[in-house]
C-alpha cells in the first residue's frame, strides 16, 4: 500500500500573501487505485491569469506556479500510473481547485459527499460557473464509510456541505489522516473561526473531531493547504508506505 502527494500547483490569496500549495494524493491499495481531489482546471496551466479573470478568482487570489507538469495526469505519471488506470476518483469537495479535472477520468466511480452530489453543479467558485456533474458511476457518502482495505472516508462537513476527509493505514508510515479542506492549517484550530466556511459551528466542530482521531490513534496529519508543511511533503514518485 503507497500513497503518494501530487503537486497540482501554488496559490497566493491575496488577503494575507499566503502562498499555498494544492495537493491531490494517490493511493495504491491492491487493485484500488485511488486519486484524490483533480485541481484547477487544465485551462489553468495554458494561461492562468486569464482563467483566473474569467471565473473571478482574480478577486481572491493568484497563481503563482502551475504548468502541464502540475495537471492530473503528468503527476500520475510520475507515479507510474494514467488517468485509465484510476478506480475511484474521490472529491473531498468541489471547489475549483480540487473538482478541475472531474471529467477526465471516466473510467473511475467518482466518491463525493451525497450533501454536495445534491447540489446542481460543482461549488466551483463564485464568480464562475463549474462544470456539469459528468457522466460517471457514484458512490456518495454521507456518513464514515470504509472505501477499500486501509482507506476509510470521513465526512467532515462544514467547510463545505459534503466534505469527506480520510483516514489511511500504511504499514510503515501507520496511520495517517487527510484533512482536505476542513483544516487547511494548524492555526485555524487556534483562532477557532473558520472564516469563508460554508457553516463555520460545523467545520469547528469536523475540526476537533479529526484532531482528536489522530491524537486518539497516534496519526500523521496533512492539512490541505499548510504553506509551512508542504514544501516538507515528499512529492511523487516518493510515496508514504
Amino acid at each position: 500500500m503507497q500513497l503518494y502527494v501530487l503537486d497540482y500547483g501554488l496559490f497566493q490569496v491575496h488577503e494575507n500573501g499566503r502562498i499555498i500549495g494544492i495537493p491531490g494524493f494517490l493511493i495504491v491499495a491492491g487493485d484500488r487505485v485511488v486519486l484524490v481531489d483533480t485541481g484547477f482546471p487544465a485551462r489553468y496551466a495554458a494561461d492562468p491569469d486569464g482563467a483566473a479573470r474569467a471565473d473571478g478568482l482574480d478577486a481572491f487570489g493568484r497563481v503563482v506556479s502551475l504548468s502541464a507538469e502540475n495537471l492530473p495526469a503528468a503527476q500520475l505519471a510520475r507515479a507510474g500510473f494514467a488517468p485509465s488506470d484510476v478506480t475511484h476518483l474521490v472529491l473531498t469537495h468541489t471547489h475549483i481547485d480540487h473538482v478541475g479535472g472531474i471529467g477526465a477520468f471516466p473510467g473511475a466511480t467518482i466518491v463525493v459527499g451525497r450533501a454536495e452530489r445534491a447540489l446542481e453543479r460543482p461549488l466551483y467558485w463564485e464568480g464562475g460557473t463549474g462544470p456539469e456533474w459528468p457522466e460517471a458511476t457514484y458512490l456518495e457518502v454521507e456518513r464514515d464509510t470504509q472505501l477499500a482495505p486501509g482507506i476509510k472516508l470521513l465526512s467532515t462537513p462544514g467547510h463545505s456541505p459534503g466534505h469527506l476527509s480520510l483516514l489511511v493505514r500504511l504499514p510503515r508510515t501507520g496511520p495517517l489522516l487527510l484533512t482536505g479542506d476542513a483544516i487547511n492549517r494548524p492555526d485555524e484550530l487556534e483562532d477557532r473561526a473558520f472564516r469563508g466556511a460554508w457553516d463555520p459551528l460545523k467545520a469547528r466542530a469536523s475540526a476537533e473531531r479529526l484532531m482528536q482521531l489522530a491524537s486518539s490513534l497516534g496519526a500523521s496529519v496533512i492539512f490541505g493547504h499548510d504553506p509551512e508543511q508542504w514544501p516538507k511533503l515528499r512529492k511523487a514518485p516518493e510515496y508514504y508506505d
